[in-house]
């Protein structure tokens, strides 16, 4: 089935992180819309079930390979229109804080890929961007109603570790290709995105885990006062496919619904829903990121007639179901600790 525009229909797509969470979605729905997609991906994080389907139809080809290694970019790039540029070294709030040098190297993969975009007449790149790269600074109130605007990026800066610093170089990297006519590109900053495929080292798969495996008592990073705006899979998705089609010229945008959830709320949710009986042990010494993360959604519902479709309550439900169906409990028990703190 492809879409009513065409717009995707035979188009010549490379999704790098293309077998992750995200970008292995990315690739069911541009291939609903007819698209070619090619997927590189060293599977440090990505999973080749995700895509298993698609290839064992002969509807992707795949290049298991890591892009920062000599070769492998220019490789990867050859004979595509578009690029969604999900690759990174990246993880949950537990590696982000504990681990520098590791998102350190996407400043290296992000500048690689740009170049060798514009070497091999790529004609656009969206690029998978973040709420990290928002000032620290504004985020630390929770008691103020916060919606981060775009603009805010102007500077002065306080991105959220090197993980941060480095999606925010990426998109002022962007801009500068489009300015000076060498590509076209967009940037989608996610905020905490959640749903089936997802993994334990992000929050909310963490939190449905710790019922899944019976934890007792339930662990909460933090106070659990910290705000979030968790944001489905499939409006990411949609939101980051639209991009690739409305917009040119670097500008990024905030994909992110405006629902307002509290850490603890979410916890409560998951234990009511789950059935899980348990208390409630608060771990104010693991990091907890900002306290205030909220995105201001309107530029994007402006740029791309875009909004969320699913509200964290339904998405919450959707997510524990694919969950329960999908994972074992002694398999999860024997990796959640390690997965909360890696990759």
């Amino acid at each position: 089935m492809t879409s009513g525009n065409g717009f995707w229909s035979g188009r010549r797509v490379l999704i790098t992180g293309g077998s992750s969470f995200i970008g292995s979605t990315i690739a069911d729905q541009l291939l609903a819309k007819g698209a070619k997609v090619r997927v590189v991906d060293d599977l440090t994080s990505g999973r080749l079930e995700n895509i298993q389907g698609h290839l064992a139809g002969g509807k992707v080809e795949f290049l298991q390979a890591d892009l920062r290694e000599p070769g492998v970019t220019r490789l990867a790039m050859q004979g595509v229109n578009t690029v969604f540029h999900l690759a990174a070294d990246h993880g949950g709030r537990g590696y982000v804080d504990l681990h520098q040098a590791g998102p350190a190297s996407n400043f290296f993969l992000d500048g690689l890929v740009f170049a060798e975009a514009v070497k091999a007449g790529v004609e656009k790149v969206v690029f998978a961007s973040s709420g990290c790269v928002y000032p620290n600074f504004l985020q630390s109130d929770v008691s103020k109603e916060i919606y981060l605007t775009e603009d805010l990026t102007k500077g002065p800066n306080d991105a959220d570790n090197t993980y941060g610093w480095a999606k925010l170089m990426g998109e002022f990297t962007l801009q500068a290709y489009a300015r000076e006519g060498k590509l076209k590109a967009a940037s989608c900053r996610y905020f905490t995105v959640y749903g089936p495929r997802g993994v334990e080292n992000h929050a909310v798969i963490a939190m449905i885990a710790r019922a899944f495996i019976g934890q007792n008592p339930f662990e909460v990073w933090g106070d659990g006062t910290q705000i979030r705006n968790w944001t489905f899979i499939d409006d990411i998705v949609s939101g980051t496919i639209l991009a690739g089609e409305k917009i040119d010229d670097g500008t990024p945008v905030n994909l992110g619904t405006m629902e307002r959830v509290r850490v603890i709320d979410a916890v409560r949710m998951v234990l009511e829903y789950t059935g899980h009986k348990a208390e409630i042990k608060f771990l104010p010494h693991m990091p907890t990121g900002p306290l205030n993360r909220v995105a201001d959604n309107s530029l994007a519902r402006k740029l791309l007639g875009w909004e969320p479709k699913t509200m964290f309550c339904e998405g919450l439900k959707r997510t524990i179901d694919w969950y329960n169906k999908t994972h074992d409990r002694a398999q999860v028990k024997s990796y959640f600790e390690r997965m909360l703190t890696e990759r």
